[in-house]
C-alpha cells in the first residue's frame, strides 16, 4: 500500500491552518491591573471574516482523519479491537502529556502570584483544543460500520442524514436559544460530513475531477445561499456575537468543509507536483508525524509567551495590546516566527517519548505514484 502525497499535504495544511488562525484571532490584552483579557481582531475588523474561510480547516482535519482511519485498518494485521485501542493510544497519550504538564504550569503560575484573571484565560485557551477529542474519538471508533455504510450506499447517502440533523439542530437553536444541550448532536454530525468524504476517498470512490468539483462548487453555492439567509460571515466565533458558526459548528461549516475538501481534491495534480520538492516533502512529512502534538500544544505555546512577556510590565505590541486595526496584525506577525520557533522545539521534545518511537517503528509505505485508483476495492 502506498501513502497518498496529496492527502498529507492536506492535513499539513489543515493543521497549518488551525494554528495560524488561532494565532491571529485570539489576542489578549494586558489590562492596568495586571492580568489579561482575551479579546478577537475579527470584532473590530469584521472585514476579515474571508481569511477565516481559508484558515478555518477543521473540515480538511476530519476528512484526511477519516482516509488516514480507513487505510489504517485497511492495513492493520490484527483485529478491529488491538487497531481501534492503537489509534486511540495516539490520541490519548499526548493529551495526557498535555495536562500532566499544564497541571504543573498552572500550580507554578499560582505559586507565583499569576492574576487570577490571567490564569483563567490561559486555562481557558489553554484546553479548548481538547474538544477535538470528542468527536474524533466517536468518529474513529465507528470506522468500521461508517466505512461498511458508505460502500453499501455511498458516500452522498450517508453524508444527507447528518447535514439533516445539523440543519434541525440549527433551526433549533434559532428558535429556542438555550437548548445548549444539542450540542454534542451537532458537533458529531458535523464533523462526520468531512470524515465520511475521507472514508470514501480512501476507497477510491470521489477519483476524479467530477465528484471534486461537484463538493466545490456545491459547498460554495451553499456558502453563499447561508450568508444570504443570515449566517454570520466568520466562520469562528467572534467575541459579542449572538451566533456562532463554530460553537457548535453549523451548516456554515460543514458547507465550508465541503468547499474545502472539493477543492483539495481538484488541486490535486498541484499538490504532488509540490510533494516532489525535498523541502517541501521534509516539511509535510514533519507535520504529519506530529500533528497531534502541533494541535495540542499551538494554544499552550501563545499563552506561555505572553504570559511571560507581561511580567516585564509594559505591554509589548501584538502581543499585550488591543486588537483593534491593522497594525495590530502587524505586530502578530512579528511575533509568529517566535511562537513557530518555540512550537516545534516543544513538539521535538515530546516525540522523544515512547509513543512516538513505536510510531516511528510503524512501516514506511512507498509515496511514489500514488494516485485514487490505487485506492479502489
Amino acid at each position: 500500500m502506498r501513502r497518498d502525497r496529496a492527502v498529507d499535504a492536506l492535513r499539513a495544511y489543515a493543521v497549518g491552518g488551525v494554528v495560524l488562525g488561532h494565532w491571529l484571532v485570539t489576542g489578549l490584552v494586558l489590562v492596568p491591573d495586571g492580568s489579561l483579557r482575551q479579546a478577537s481582531p475579527l470584532a473590530a475588523m469584521p472585514d476579515l471574516a474571508p481569511v477565516t474561510w481559508v484558515l478555518q480547516t477543521l473540515g480538511l482535519f476530519f476528512f484526511t482523519a477519516g482516509y488516514a482511519s480507513a487505510r489504517s485498518a485497511a492495513r492493520h494485521p490484527g483485529g478491529t479491537a488491538s487497531w481501534l485501542a492503537r489509534r486511540l493510544r495516539r490520541l490519548v497519550l499526548p493529551t495526557v502529556a498535555l495536562l500532566g504538564t499544564g497541571a504543573a504550569v498552572l500550580l507554578a503560575a499560582t505559586v507565583a502570584g499569576t492574576p487570577d484573571g490571567t490564569l483563567a484565560v490561559a486555562l481557558t485557551l489553554a484546553v479548548s483544543p481538547l474538544w477535538f477529542l470528542l468527536p474524533i474519538a466517536a468518529l474513529v471508533a465507528s470506522t468500521g460500520p461508517l466505512r461498511t455504510a458508505v460502500r453499501r450506499f455511498g458516500p452522498w447517502r450517508c453524508v444527507a442524514p447528518a447535514v439533516a440533523t445539523v440543519a434541525a439542530a440549527d433551526l433549533v437553536a434559532r428558535l429556542l436559544p438555550p437548548a445548549g444541550a444539542l450540542l454534542p448532536v451537532s458537533l458529531l454530525a458535523a464533523w462526520a460530513v468531512p470524515y465520511l468524504l475521507g472514508l470514501a476517498h480512501a476507497d477510491g470512490r470521489l477519483a476524479g475531477r467530477r465528484p471534486a468539483a461537484m463538493l466545490a462548487v456545491g459547498g460554495a453555492v451553499a456558502l453563499a445561499a447561508l450568508l444570504a439567509v443570515g449566517y454570520p460571515a466568520s466562520a469562528v466565533g467572534v467575541p459579542g456575537a449572538g451566533i456562532s458558526n463554530l460553537h457548535p459548528p453549523s451548516l456554515f461549516a460543514v458547507a465550508l468543509a465541503a468547499t474545502q475538501v472539493g477543492l483539495g481534491l481538484v488541486a490535486r495534480p498541484a499538490l504532488l507536483r509540490l510533494a516532489d520538492r525535498p523541502l517541501a516533502a521534509r516539511a509535510v512529512t514533519a507535520v504529519n508525524r506530529q500533528a497531534m502534538r502541533i494541535y495540542l500544544w499551538h494554544q499552550p505555546v501563545l499563552v506561555g509567551i505572553t504570559v511571560l512577556a507581561a511580567r516585564a510590565g509594559e505591554p509589548f505590541p501584538g502581543l499585550h495590546t488591543a486588537p483593534d486595526g491593522p497594525g495590530w496584525l502587524l505586530a502578530r506577525a512579528c511575533w509568529l516566527p517566535l511562537l513557530a520557533l518555540v512550537l516545534a522545539l516543544l513538539v521535538r521534545r515530546g516525540s522523544r517519548d515512547p509513543a512516538d518511537h513505536a510510531a516511528r517503528r510503524a512501516p514506511v509505505y512507498d509515496v511514489r505514484r500514488s494516485s485514487p485508483a490505487d485506492y479502489r476495492r
